[in-house]
């Protein structure tokens, strides 16, 4: 029996198995796809926007100078943001962010996002994943699931895969939450959307990049031929009805309010807006994670970036249950922490298309928006949310920093945070030097590296207790007394 069956091959699913292979669990990935690569995945079609927090999350792995290069990005994504996204088709000017006013902000080699490809993000993954010792088979369907206090039996065809736990990160019609009753509920959709790649006739009748009109929103991207619709239909489209040309070309047409001719369409899908999650994170002994978990519109690129933060967060708090050193109850803060995330996004989501139904009221809403979005203050609030610099756990602590993502803090003999966390452990970084501090750390080897030294900017704190996915777990004067009730919460008692 495996410790770990996680059912899908996503960016999703292999940064999870990446950080329980990391910390010694056994892993196996089980693929409906049988190869990794498909068109779907590669540049362009398969372009995405990384948040500052998802690259955050590869730099404090040791990933990002392999993700940079298999991007071809530039690797050094420190400094002021080059882009700011959009809401709802209103393009955000980064020149108007307020980085003085983003919360415990330090310059860090990932403050920036990252424009990348799904395939490049899975074959770094895979690649870390594989060399922690993790199993991925592809070509795998899950059919099955039935699960007991011991474990859960995963059923693909006459293959059965045994597992203490198991892990549906198999997107947004998931296998696995249907199979283990998982409820998931939200709203119906009110458009249907559809990106392609084309030929274009006359691609100068289109405008590049995000256009607004009066029956939706249509999206020149910078590839030739790269084309997203939106149209308020109702959701009317069926995903059983096939993808023609002649449907395509009508939509944007009536869309984009031009004549606009395509000659041949090589790839093509449509989508909803409809946003949906799952009552509930965990049943027994099988979890969700990403668009398993919750879906939404494509809109403002939240997708990915949310789930890579559960694979985060889940992690390091499912290792340690496997490992049988996790506290009481540190497995259900994963639903406590993320789930309140991803209602979030969704009426972020939910938010512009609203201001993009083509009628009177929704046009006013817009002109309003866009006057807000215009100002330096509302660029920046557009940007903390999408970027990830809002989120806070309510973890509890007096200091305002606890519960938040761990800034970059710069040792002056060099060393950054992000340097300290690729191991998958705790940090607890000790500014004072304090040895009551680092004899009482040392109870907590091996779940806690101990850092200690002067920082270029310490942010008026003597010590900080970091978790491994990044986040604030504890920050105050370096009292040993202050410090292990915050290390027992959340790394268990400590090592006798």
């Amino acid at each position: 029996m495996d410790d770990v069956v996680i059912v899908g091959a996503g960016p999703v699913g292999l940064f999870l198995a990446g950080d329980l292979g990391l910390a010694g669990c056994s892993v196996v990935v089980l693929e409906r796809e049988p190869e990794p690569g498909s068109p779907w995945r590669a540049d362009p079609i398969g372009m995405r926007g990384l948040s500052t927090a998802s690259v955050e999350a590869f730099y404090r792995r040791g990933m990002l100078h392999s993700l940079a290069t298999a991007s071809g990005a530039d690797e050094d994504l420190g400094g002021d943001p080059r882009s700011a996204g959009h809401f709802g088709g209103m393009v955000l000017d980064p020149a108007d962010i307020d980085l003085a006013a983003l919360p415990f902000r330090l310059p860090t080699p990932a403050a920036q996002g990252m424009l990348t490809s799904l395939e490049a993000v899975e074959s770094v993954l895979a690649e870390r994943a594989v060399k922690v010792g993790v199993e991925i088979r592809r070509g795998v369907t899950v059919d099955d699931l039935a699960q007991d206090e011991e474990g859960v039996v995963v059923r693909a065809g006459e293959r059965e895969y045994a597992a203490r736990w198991v892990v549906g990160c198999d997107g947004g019609r998931s296998a696995v939450r249907k199979l283990a009753g998982f409820d998931f509920v939200g709203t119906e959709p009110q458009l249907t959307g559809y990106v392609m790649l084309a030929e274009v006739a006359d691609p100068e009748k289109l405008n590049p990049f995000f256009n607004l009109t009066p029956t939706g929103m249509y999206v020149r991207m910078r590839a030739e031929g790269h084309l997203g619709v939106m149209d308020f239909d109702g959701a009317a489209f069926d995903r059983s009805q096939p993808l023609t040309r002649d449907h395509l070309q009508s939509v944007l047409r009536r869309v984009s309010g031009t004549d606009v001719t395509l000659t041949d369409v090589r790839l093509a899908s449509s989508f909803t807006d409809r946003a949906m999650r799952a009552t509930t994170y965990r049943r027994g002994r099988v979890l969700l994670a990403g668009d398993a978990a919750h879906i939404h519109s494509p809109l403002g690129g939240q997708g990915l970036n949310t789930g890579l933060g559960d694979a985060a967060n889940l992690g390091w708090k499912l290792a340690a249950t496997v490992r049988g050193h996790a506290p009481d109850g540190l497995l259900d803060t994963y639903e406590g922490e993320r789930r309140p995330i991803a209602a979030r996004v969704l009426d972020w989501s939910r938010a512009q298309v609203a201001v993009m139904r083509p009628d009177p009221y929704a046009q006013a809403l817009q002109g309003f928006v866009r006057d807000l979005l215009g100002t330096r203050d509302g660029t920046t609030y557009a940007f903390e949310r999408t970027s990830g610099a809002s989120i806070r756990y309510d973890l509890g602590g007096e200091h305002p920093l606890v519960g938040r993502n761990a800034p970059d803090f710069h040792l002056d003999d060099g060393t950054r945070l992000g340097d300290l966390l690729p191991e998958g452990r705790g940090v607890l970084l000790d500014f004072s030097g304090d040895q009551a501090l680092r004899c009482s750390a040392t109870g907590w080897e091996g779940r806690i590296r101990y850092a200690a030294g002067t920082a270029r900017n310490n942010l008026g704190l003597e010590a900080v207790l970091v978790r491994p996915d990044g986040f604030v777990a504890w920050a105050g004067a370096a009292f040993p007394e202050a410090f292990e009730p915050a290390a027992s919460r959340w790394f268990g008692n400590p090592v006798a």
